[in-house]
């Protein structure tokens, strides 16, 4: 895994050339998308809330991966664990 750190470090350094827009493109492309990919930007009002749509549904997911993963709180009674365990323990003759 160590030797192929550099070749990933390579590779990373090279996609982001080749993901920045040409000079045609941050011509056509509308303000504040410009210089980020290739091809046609949003067209409409409708692109713009699709857009600002997925981007706040990353961030919330984001956030919530994050939380619940610091700090699932698994002790508490009504997590999804200890519904589990229970149900189990009566079923197959737990106490």
């Amino acid at each position: 895994m160590k030797r192929l750190i550099p070749i990933y470090g390579i590779l990373f350094g090279l996609g982001h050339q080749v993901a920045w827009a040409c000079d045609l493109c941050k011509k056509n492309q509308p303000k504040g998308f410009e210089n980020i990919t290739h091809g046609q930007g949003p067209t409409g009002n409708m692109d713009y809330i699709i857009t600002w749509s997925a981007i706040l549904l990353v961030v919330v997911t984001l956030f919530f991966s994050i939380k619940f993963l610091v700090r699932p709180r698994e002790h508490e009674p009504d997590h999804i664990k200890n519904i589990v365990w229970d149900h189990n323990l009566r079923e197959h003759g737990g106490q």
